[in-house]
C-alpha cells in the first residue's frame, strides 16, 4: 500500500473494454434500491450514473465504497471539491471557445422556453457529474493500492430538498434512424460500447443535440483535447484523495470487498474505464453548456 503522488495515477484507458453490466434503477430491489436512493440523495442528483450502476454489479464492493463516502458527501469539503472540479472543467472547455448555438436553434423553430429547458437539463449533468468523477477517482486509487489520506471531518451541510426530477432519456430503442446513427457516431468517436446518460438526455431534443454534437466532435478529434481532459483527470484525483476519510477506509478493505464479488482485477478494469471516460464526459457537457450560455448573453 502506498501514499499517492501526482504521477502514480496516470490517465489510463484499459487495453480492452471490460464487460459492463450496469444494474438499471428499474431493476434494483431491496438493499440495492435503498443504496441507489442514498446515492442520489447524497450526491444531490436525480439519476444513477452508468458508472455507479456498473459498480453496483459488484454489490459488496459498491456497498463498501458507498458506505465510506456517504458521510463525506454531506460535508462542505465535498461541496468545495465539486465546485473546484467544475471550475476546472469549465475553464478547460472554455479554452476551445464553443460557438453559440441559440441563434441556430431559433432558426429551426426553438423558442426561449425550449432553450431554457435544454440549459436546465444540462445543469443537472454539469453539476452532477462532479461527484461521480470524484467517486470513480477515489475507487481507482484504492483498488490500485493507494491510500485515502484525507484528514478531518468537515462541517455537515443540510441535504437538498427531495424535489429532483429524473431526466427524460432517449434510449437507443426509442431512437429514429437519424438519432440511432448519431449514437453510433458517439460510440465510435469516444471508443465506448454505450451512450452515457447525459447524451441520451440531450437527445430528447434531437435536432438540438445533432447540432451540438457536430460542433464538439472536431474538438474531441483535435490534438488539444487530450491534454485538456488529462488536466481534469489529475485535478479529480487530487481532490478525491484529499477528501476527509471519515470511516478510515483502506485500500485493503476495498480490495477485499471487491474480491467477494469477483476477481479484483475485473472490478478494477471496470473502475479504470469509468475513471478514464468521466473527465472527457464532464468536458463535453461543459462544452455544450458554454454553447448555450454564450448564446444567451
Amino acid at each position: 500500500m502506498s501514499l499517492l503522488t501526482p504521477d502514480q495515477l496516470q490517465r489510463l484507458k484499459p487495453n480492452s473494454i471490460p464487460p459492463i453490466r450496469p444494474v438499471p434503477e428499474r431493476a434494483a430491489t431491496a438493499d440495492l434500491a435503498r443504496v441507489y436512493d442514498r446515492t442520489k440523495r447524497g450526491f444531490g442528483v436525480p439519476w444513477m450514473g452508468v458508472v455507479a450502476m456498473a459498480f453496483a454489479h459488484y454489490p459488496e464492493f459498491y456497498q463498501r465504497l458507498w458506505s465510506s463516502i456517504e458521510p463525506v458527501v454531506a460535508t462542505n469539503a465535498f461541496g468545495d471539491a465539486c465546485r473546484e472540479l467544475r471550475d476546472c472543467v469549465e475553464a478547460q472547455a472554455g479554452v476551445f471557445a464553443p460557438p453559440a448555438i441559440s441563434a441556430r436553434l431559433a432558426a429551426i423553430g426553438y423558442d426561449t422556453t425550449e432553450v431554457t429547458q435544454i440549459t436546465t437539463c444540462n445543469e443537472v449533468f454539469s453539476a452532477g457529474n462532479m461527484p461521480y468523477l470524484l467517486l470513480a477517482s477515489l475507487a481507482r486509487a484504492l483498488l490500485e493500492g493507494h491510500e485515502w489520506t484525507g484528514r478531518g471531518h468537515g462541517s455537515t451541510l443540510p441535504r437538498p430538498a427531495d424535489d429532483m426530477t429524473h431526466p427524460v432519456l432517449m434510449e437507443p430503442h426509442h431512437a429514429d434512424p437519424e438519432t440511432a446513427a448519431l449514437y453510433d457516431d458517439i460510440r465510435e468517436t469516444l471508443g465506448l460500447p454505450f451512450v452515457n446518460t447525459d447524451y441520451r438526455a440531450f437527445a430528447r431534443w434531437p435536432s438540438y443535440f445533432n447540432l451540438a454534437w457536430h460542433d464538439l466532435k472536431p474538438v474531441i478529434q483535435s490534438t488539444a483535447y487530450e491534454p485538456a481532459v488529462s488536466l481534469i483527470h489529475s485535478r479529480s484525483v487530487a481532490l478525491a484523495v484529499a477528501l476527509p476519510n471519515v470511516t478510515s477506509l483502506s485500500s485493503e478493505d476495498l480490495i477485499e470487498a471487491a474480491a467477494r464479488d469477483a476477481d479484483p482485477a475485473e472490478v478494477l478494469a471496470v473502475v479504470q474505464l469509468f475513471q478514464w471516460l468521466l473527465p472527457g464526459l464532464a468536458f463535453n457537457v461543459a462544452y455544450f453548456r458554454a454553447q448555450l450560455i454564450r448564446s444567451t448573453l
